[in-house]
């Protein structure tokens, strides 16, 4: 089947690598028109290059999703250029681990501005838009496996995390309730190949620097036995993204193996 969202509008923060810069070639490759943010400015005209080259439409705009105005930016640009948003995935992250009597505050507020902050403005900003046309949208907010069960050393990426899945759950209801055919949902990536993982903890091998050995986690955690990679995840989200979801909304869309049911 081709062309799942064709003619659609899709914002996705975080977009320039992982699982953002996944999604953005999932949903380009089915028709999508995509734009993606992200502060890393290289890896944005990367990811852009590469979708277009592949025969997607893209472009790339510099964004801090801490940045309240930058969103009022962002959403104008969407509005003049496009006309439209059809599709938001919330995905821009980031993972901050420690003990949390180890954690400073500045650290617990900066991963809370990015994770929570972040995705609060991107459906605060983009909704209105989404509704403007009368046509509905989807909102796809990235959380995780960590919004969903307690990890230790990550407590303040779970609270973010958690925190996510239950504001998608109230937005989709007040959607649902407005009449506006927007549909909100929560995706939970678990050990996917991205580089986050640079910057978590590494449990198999204290003190090390090298990012941790994810084969040999999915082969101990996962019950499929192996990592997942941002297709996987993308795969999901292009289908919360397309009129096949039509009547999903609210839900969690759990991509992870099998690792929180073992």
């Amino acid at each position: 089947m081709a062309g799942r969202v064709e003619g659609k509008v899709a914002l996705i923060t975080g977009g320039a690598s992982g699982i953002g810069r996944g999604c953005a070639e999932r949903l380009a490759a089915e028709g999508a028109v995509c734009v993606i943010t992200d502060v890393q400015d290289a890896k944005g005209a990367e990811a852009v290059a590469a979708i277009k080259a592949a025969g997607g439409k893209c472009e790339y705009l510099h964004h801090d999703v801490t940045d309240e105005p930058a969103w009022e930016s962002v959403i104008a640009h969407l509005r003049a250029r496009h006309g439209r948003l059809d599709i938001l995935v919330n995905n821009a992250g980031i993972a901050i681990p420690g003990s949390v009597i180890e954690m400073s505050l500045a650290d617990w507020r900066k991963q809370t501005a990015v994770n929570l902050d972040g995705v609060f403005l991107g459906v605060k900003h983009s909704l209105p838009l989404m509704r403007a046309s009368g046509d509905g949208g989807s909102i796809i907010n990235m959380s995780s496996v960590a919004g969903l069960k307690g990890s230790a050393t990550l407590g303040g990426y779970c609270a973010t995390k958690g925190g996510v899945r239950l504001f998608t759950k109230s937005v989709a209801m007040e959607c649902a309730g407005a009449g506006d055919k927007v549909r909100v949902n929560s995706v939970h990536p678990g050990i996917i190949e991205t580089p986050i993982w640079l910057s978590i903890f590494n449990p198999t091998n204290p003190g090390a620097n090298a990012p941790p050995d994810l084969d040999a986690m999915s082969t101990m955690a996962v019950p499929l036995g192996v990592k997942g990679y941002p297709e996987d995840i993308a795969n999901g989200v292009l289908w919360l993204a397309s009129d096949e979801s039509r009547y999903v909304t609210g839900a969690e869309l759990v991509i992870d193996g099998g690792l929180t049911v073992r």
